[in-house]
This record gives C-alpha cells, sequence and structure tokens, in this order.
C-alpha cells in the first residue's frame, strides 16, 4: 500500500496548526506530527478505520485521532488521506 495526502488534508494540517499556534507553537507542532504520523498504521490494516456508508461505492473510512477525525479512502494499493478536523468543529 501506498499513502497519499490531498491537497485538502494539506490544506487542513496547516489550517489547525495556524490556529494552535498562537496559543503555544510547541502544542501545534506537537499535533501536527502526530496527525501526520496516525496514517502510517494504515499502511499495515488499511480497513482499521469506520466505513463511511454515504460515500460508497467509494471505499471511504475514518479513524479517530486524539481529538481529530481523520477521512481516507482507499483505491486499489492507494490511501488517500482526505480531509482532517478537530471533533468539535462544526461539520
Amino acid at each position: 500500500m501506498e499513502l497519499k495526502w490531498t491537497g485538502k488534508a494539506l490544506s487542513d494540517l496547516a489550517r489547525l496548526y495556524e490556529f494552535l499556534a498562537p496559543m503555544s507553537q510547541p502544542a501545534a507542532a506537537r499535533t501536527v506530527q502526530s496527525l501526520t504520523a496516525a496514517p502510517a498504521k494504515l499502511l499495515v490494516n488499511p480497513r482499521i478505520g469506520e466505513s463511511l456508508e454515504e460515500f460508497e461505492p467509494r471505499e471511504v473510512r475514518r479513524i479517530l485521532v486524539g481529538h481529530y477525525e481523520m477521512r481516507y479512502e482507499i483505491q486499489e494499493s492507494i490511501i488517500y488521506v482526505l480531509r482532517l478536523w478537530h471533533t468539535r468543529e462544526k461539520r
């Protein structure tokens, strides 16, 4: 399996960092590092996340990383990280 980040997911990371950094740059950096490291476990077990039926026939799933939701899609041998946000954000 291969892991790829979409432009929207990378924008989400930047947005989260910019939101957290004024309060604590080290905490913002740790959060982004945690979020970027989390999908590595998907390479071993890509279907560990909850399936989101509203996206069928696409195979879109979600995992929780601390207080953050990460959505990803499995397409053949590629895992695309689609979006991520804090679970308290209105979506």
